[in-house]
């Protein structure tokens, strides 16, 4: 039976306030004075109107993510990179939300997605009182911000579960501004938090859980004050730049996750873990079929997000972290038994064959050799003809003094003005040749390649994912090189937030958002 079109609804008040009201813009101007609406300014400049009626959810983590200027790491549109309600699909499929909403423990999943620092709650978990304090914290910081889950019906509003950011807090009459996402139901209005309290006390029947708040913030805003029993998300110091944000999405990563964080501890189990290389090949022979899937994911993600020569100096800045960070996983003596078993004989022949060449990560910086021939012969010419490689080749050299490896990439670009090669050193982490034609090519940065990343894994795995070993000298040899303690603080925090995304994604894929909301213990 179709429905008759709607235009809006007249908000009840009350309970409510209308935030545009005299009484609204009152109680708006007696919070500004009293502190507690820092955070209303850069909510207000994202605030957005959910584009599906079931979409609460999703506007509103998306509109607080932008708040934080949590960078999202993949593109939106055109070359920006931004959140969007349709990019919130790692979770949930898209199409389930539309129809039937989203749950609390699923925001949580997508907190994490985009890269976030999450502690959840629920209101059974809490008091009142704790919410008020956590509310009246974060209104005073323009660096934290709350999402309600909520129900409507509390207010005496149509519908029944519902989503929307927290804009500010009027202390003096206890009272929370609610940014409705709904803008085309209801406008942005004030409650007070005693019957916002209420309305998060409810249960949601699809799980038969209650609902609770939802809090984003910035750095490590963590009031030690406030014995918080809600969610808190907390944007990393530096965005993750050795590997991607998690992606549930992807079947790769899912199958990667499993087998690293429930197949690995089984097989070191065996009996035949009598030394490291045992370890290291049995974790590498063993490797899901579509581990080379996973890696040129990596790899794609990688050339696809820094193959752009008009880079800001922003984004120069990210390549030179991450040019940082892979020197410091190869300076790591895990890394070199890593490279050492995929560059030895049979066994590294076998695992290179099953990670097939599907990298080719070599092959781009190969690319940035051609963009910078091409640059020459344009600088000469003048002129914008389209160019292309003819060749380009990498070639590992071992050094004789003991250091690391040179790589040496070369290539012949023409167009129709002329040809000119070019030679350049890179620290690829590549021991066999390999040459490639391409048709043009774009600043690579520095990529991880096989190695770097099956080194990131292994160091990103719980410390109990090696308690099976049996051998105590082995176990004591694999504990030590696969410790975190002992690495560079940027590396360090890559690899923390890269095991609390593993330890996340495990939970999201066995059905446990639901029950366990805290942040993964890393």
């Amino acid at each position: 039976m179709a429905m008759a079109s709607l235009y809006r609804r007249i908000l009840p008040s009350p309970p409510a306030i209308d935030f545009a009201s005299s009484d609204g813009k009152k109680l708006f101007t007696e919070a500004i004075h009293s502190g507690t609406m820092e955070g209303f300014f850069k909510l207000i400049s994202y605030f957005q109107t959910q584009s599906e009626p079931a979409y609460c959810g999703l506007a509103s983590l998306s509109m607080v993510l932008n708040a934080l200027a949590i960078d999202p790491r993949r593109k939106w549109k055109g070359p920006w990179r931004w959140f969007d309600e349709n990019m919130l699909d790692c979770c949930e499929p898209l199409e389930k939300v539309k129809s039937t909403g989203i749950t609390f423990g699923k925001v949580v999943c997508l907190a994490h997605c985009a890269g976030a620092k999450v502690e959840a709650f629920r209101t059974t978990q809490s008091t009142i009182d704790d919410f008020r304090k956590y509310v009246m914290a974060c209104a005073s910081s323009e660096d934290c911000h709350v999402i309600s889950s909520y129900h409507r019906g509390v207010f005496k509003q149509t519908g029944t579960g519902h989503f929307s950011p927290i804009g500010g807090y009027h202390a003096e009459r206890d009272m929370a501004l609610i940014l409705d996402v709904a803008r085309f139901k209801y406008p942005p209005h004030w409650v007070p938090l005693r019957l916002l309290w209420e309305a998060m006390d409810t249960v949601d029947d699809s799980n038969g859980q209650h609902r609770g708040c939802l809090c984003l913030s910035v750095l490590s805003f963590t009031p030690v004050s406030i014995i918080c029993r809600f969610l808190l998300v907390t944007r990393h110091q530096r965005a993750p730049a050795l590997l991607y944000t998690l992606s549930c999405k992807h079947e790769s990563w899912i199958t990667t996750a499993k087998y690293l964080m429930d197949d690995v501890p089984v097989l070191l189990s065996s009996d035949n873990m009598l030394n490291v290389k045992n370890v290291l090949a049995t974790v590498f022979t063993s490797l899901p079929s579509d581990f080379a899937e996973f890696i040129k994911w990596v790899a794609e993600i990688r050339r696809e997000e820094d193959s752009n020569q008009s880079l800001s100096e922003e984004e120069k800045g990210r390549l030179r972290i991450k040019e940082e960070m892979l020197k410091r996983m190869q300076e790591t003596d895990l890394y070199k038994h890593v490279t050492d078993i995929l560059s030895s004989g049979t066994l590294g022949s076998q695992i290179k064959q099953m990670l097939g060449r599907e990298d080719s990560l070599p092959d781009i910086a190969a690319a940035a050799v051609c963009s910078q021939g091409a640059g020459i012969l344009a600088g000469k010419s003048g002129s914008s003809d389209r160019f292309c490689c003819r060749e380009t080749c990498v070639r590992s050299y071992r050094a004789t003094n003991g250091d690391k490896p040179v790589t040496l990439v070369s290539g012949t670009v023409v167009n129709g003005n002329g040809e000119h090669g070019v030679d350049m050193l890179a620290t690829l982490s590549q021991t066999d040749p390999s040459c490639s034609s391409f048709g043009s090519g774009g600043y690579s940065g520095m990529h991880p390649a096989s190695n770097d990343v099956l080194t990131a894994l292994l160091l990103a795995l719980p410390p109990e994912t090696w308690s099976g070993i049996k051998d105590e000298k082995t176990f004591e040899t694999v504990s030590d090189l696969v410790s975190t303690e002992r690495l560079h603080p940027l590396l360090q925090e890559e690899i923390l937030h890269l095991r609390g995304q593993l330890l996340m994604l495990k939970r999201c894929k066995d059905n446990k958002v639901e029950d366990d909301l805290g942040a993964p213990l890393v």
